[in-house]
């Protein structure tokens, strides 16, 4: 399927931003497209009514990924996972690739996992899933199942927009037990870190990781390709 089409927004290089791989050298690989409108989207850029920048091929992809020279890759979106089949090959084709050694993808948690953990067997491959809480607007879209499917090296991410965010992140974790890691990340204009460290103290979660975007305390929150 490398002649297999996908419409892009960008491919670059900087660090992680976030999560276990913080501050590793990274390969973006961003897709248009997305099935949810969450209201603090940070990459509105990433969906209609904007328009994608390029369509590529899977060899193209491949290809332009190999011109870096980061082992770590996240691919997002928008939705990445919202193409099927289609983004099966390309996950399968991007952890192919010999210098690569760490596959991350950013999933929305309106996405059934159940398809891709079944179908991508490389130990490279990783999923972050980003369950949607009320102040996304988007709770109602998310599949309660995929918590059960994730596994140690997986992660799940909660964007706390307020403190009736946090309390029911809280309740999301107990009433669907995972192996995935939790990170609770503030939602940059809502929600100060301090305040979320407090409420984690206060809380007693211990198996909780607080979750910084370093790409936003390192540039303008707004920038792009960073």
């Amino acid at each position: 399927m490398k002649d297999v089409k996908l419409p892009m927004v960008e491919i670059f290089e900087t660090v992680e931003g976030e999560g276990t791989r913080a501050g590793f050298p990274t390969v973006f690989v961003r897709l248009f497209g997305c099935n949810l409108r969450c209201v603090w989207c940070d990459t509105t850029y990433s969906y209609p009514p904007d328009k994608a920048d390029k369509v590529m091929t899977i060899e193209e992809i491949v290809r332009e990924v190999g011109r870096y020279s980061s082992r770590h890759l996240c691919l997002t979106g928008g939705e990445p996972l919202l193409y099927g089949e289609h983004s099966l090959a390309l996950i399968e084709a991007l952890s192919s690739l010999e210098q690569i050694v760490d596959v991350h993808i950013e999933t929305n948690g309106a996405i059934d996992l159940a398809p891709f953990l079944s179908k991508v067997t490389s130990s490279k491959v990783r999923y972050i899933m980003d369950y949607k809480l009320p102040g996304s607007g988007e709770t109602e879209q998310m599949i309660h199942g995929n918590f059960a499917l994730l596994r140690k090296q997986d992660e799940v991410k909660f964007v706390i927009a307020d403190e009736a965010d946090f309390h029911f992140a809280r309740e999301v974790l107990a009433q669907y037990p995972t192996e995935a890691l939790a990170l609770f990340s503030p939602v940059w204009e809502t929600m100060p870190p301090a305040r979320l460290v407090e409420l984690m103290l206060k809380h007693a979660l211990v198996n909780v990781k607080l979750n910084m975007q370093l790409h936003k305390v390192i540039w303008d929150p707004a920038a792009r390709g960073v």
